[in-house]
């Protein structure tokens, strides 16, 4: 699951790239000029499973960030991104928007005034216009298509963009937008950024973390947009708190009355936005979490463990996570009857503890 993090400059992008995936910024350097990590999901659930099972190996779902060179609206010919740029964005899942509330006079803001909701509404500007300028230059061509030879398919396809650009004109983003299963094949392939996950990190000052609340308020119009999560976090402080050890890593968040890092929060509310949910398989060997997409049925989800299993599959033996620890152990689950045997259509749900039967 590839999320791309972007941002203006000297928004504090880099600085949260960092914190995200424990690289330095030289080290992120070093790695290119788009740098990429798989970054662990956090889920104390997989921990708690590998205290009990004692395996060889714990594995935790992961996350793919790339970080992108900073934006600035309104450079552009067409938009304010390059082409280059967009064709780059597109590959995303889901966007990750680092914007600006932190003041530093060593580090001027390139538009002089600090300013994150100005900043949000111009890079969600620039996105709806890259998206108009997509669905223009298609209508032009479908028109002359269906005028020429009239195919029900470019029909459906033409009605379904005219109500994306009618969305647009009216700066609404596409995610908010409910398409039908056919009508969101017929989009699929434009991989609009307006339709993507958004996920908005409000880079905040040292001195705000304790009045994020107030910060966050600004925000109530995105707060709850579908497919839309507002985070508020410091940068520079997740930087810090990922090179503590763990006794000053909880003294600190103690002090703060923090449960836990923003950059763990962020990440986990990003696997939930993206409509991902995790199921486990557990053994002396490994605890591991696999990410499957909510609804999943169970056949498909043993195939992200192997195809074997999906083409032999018999039945899956699942057991939900918290039933599993109010009882201890899988053969005293049998027999209290926790443990249920389900079919190929079985829809996994978050947390369930699977072994799969099969043969091949």
């Amino acid at each position: 699951m590839k999320i791309c993090l972007v941002g203006e400059p000297l928004s504090g992008k880099t600085t949260l790239f960092s914190a995200l995936t424990g690289l330095s910024p030289e080290e992120a350097a070093a790695k290119g000029h788009e740098p990429v990590a798989v970054v662990k999901v956090p889920d104390d659930r997989v921990d708690r499973l590998a205290e009990i099972f004692k395996p060889k190996k714990k594995t935790h779902a992961t996350i793919e960030f790339t970080e992108l060179a900073g934006i600035a609206a309104g450079d552009g010919r067409k938009t304010g991104f390059s082409e280059q740029f967009l064709g780059k964005l597109r590959t995303a899942e889901a966007l990750l928007l680092v914007v600006r509330s932190f003041r530093d006079p060593a580090v001027p803001h390139p538009r002089e005034t600090v300013d994150p909701v100005r900043d949000l509404r111009d890079v969600e500007a620039e996105l709806l216009i890259s998206d108009l300028a997509v669905i223009e230059k298609r209508f032009e061509r479908l028109e002359k298509e269906i005028a020429a030879k009239k195919n029900e398919r470019d029909v459906r396809e033409l009605a379904v963009l005219k109500t994306c650009r009618a969305a647009l004109e009216e700066e609404r983003p596409l995610r908010l937008l409910e398409f039908k299963p056919d009508e969101e094949i017929l989009i699929r392939g434009y991989r609009f950024l307006t339709q993507k996950p958004l996920i908005v990190a409000v880079n905040l000052d040292e001195s705000d973390i304790r009045r994020e609340a107030e910060v966050l308020a600004a925000f109530k119009p995105w707060a709850g947009q579908a497919d839309t999560t507002i985070i508020a976090l410091s940068a520079k402080i997740e930087m810090e708190l990922r090179q503590l050890p763990e006794d000053e890593l909880r003294a600190f968040l103690a002090d703060y009355g923090i449960e836990r890092p923003a950059r763990d929060k962020l990440i986990a509310e990003t696997y939930r936005l993206m409509g991902l949910i995790s199921f486990f398989t557990v053994g002396p060997d490994e605890v591991k979490a696999w990410t499957i997409r909510d609804g999943t049925k169970a056949v498909a989800a043993a195939g992200e463990i192997h195809s074997d299993i999906e083409r032999g599959f018999i039945r899956a033996e699942v057991v939900p996570f918290d039933d599993f620890i109010g009882v201890g152990s899988i053969p005293e689950c049998r027999t209290k009857g926790t443990l249920r045997l389900e079919g190929k259509e079985y829809p996994v749900k978050d947390g369930d503890i699977i072994n799969f039967r099969f043969a091949v």
